[in-house]
């Protein structure tokens, strides 16, 4: 053990108990993670009530098709999972990206193989001078080392300063993030014909994520899937969940 972790050792990520390893849960944490597994919709990744067999759709992808080919995330955004989305987020905690991006792997291990190169929703300016650094950009930074995938930073910008999606309703939502993401056009040529895997830290109602995927399409990507460490559970999956 190195003199740093003697004077500082590794606590959990949860709840502040000290660990083996930095960046790690303890036991009574690990257990309250709410991973998602199947079965789930294979195109939204929405989580299904009994197992339907493989491959089968929800009713919501089939009634309103996304912009993307395939949605994945490993947890649920609540308890310790959310606890580690804003220690990344909002407390400076980048050592957290090794951990999120290996779980990130595990869940949607499908769409990394199908993907040719990675690329992170941005964010605005603003708010990345005010946060000092882009969580989405450094999970999708550890990811793509861990997968051996490209990593694609500056290709997609965020050009229009939009409001927190926090309490916003669907509607909402797709208004706020309409026309905020520009592809870079001399950027174009790094990904035009390939798969692109979209990163972020968490799927909501997926507003952004398909935002962000129209410009990549536009651009010339030629699939986009999407990857997040959590998602939001509707309130049907919270009762099925629970």
């Amino acid at each position: 053990m190195g003199l740093i972790q003697l004077v500082y050792p590794p606590v959990c990520s949860g709840c502040g108990k000290i660990v083996g390893r930095p960046a790690a849960l303890c036991p009574e944490c690990w257990a309250t993670v709410r991973f998602i597994e199947r079965p789930f919709c294979d195109i939204t990744g929405v989580p299904f009530d009994h197992d339907r067999g493989e491959g089968l759709i929800s009713p919501q992808a089939i009634a309103n098709p996304p912009a993307y080919a395939k949605a994945r995330a490993a947890v649920f955004h609540d308890g310790v999972a959310r606890k580690i989305v804003h220690g990344l987020k909002y407390s400076d905690r980048a050592d957290l990206a090794a951990m999120m991006a290996e779980w990130m792997i595990r869940a949607g291990r499908d769409v990394v193989d199908d993907s040719d190169v990675i690329i992170a929703v941005p964010l605005h300016r603003g708010r990345l001078f005010a946060r000092r650094y882009n969580q989405s950009a450094e999970l999708a930074r550890t990811l793509a080392g861990i997968a051996g995938k490209p990593f694609l930073p500056g290709v997609l910008r965020r050009v229009r300063a939009t409001r927190q999606q926090v309490g916003l309703g669907l509607k909402a939502r797709q208004d706020n993030v309409r026309g905020a993401f520009l592809t870079v056009p001399e950027q174009a040529q790094r990904f035009v014909g390939l798969k692109v895997l979209l990163v972020d830290d968490v799927l909501t109602t997926g507003s952004t994520v398909e935002a962000a995927t129209r410009s990549l399409l536009r651009a010339g990507a030629a699939q986009v899937n999407v990857l997040t460490f959590a998602r939001v559970a509707s309130q049907g999956e919270e009762t099925l969940y629970a």
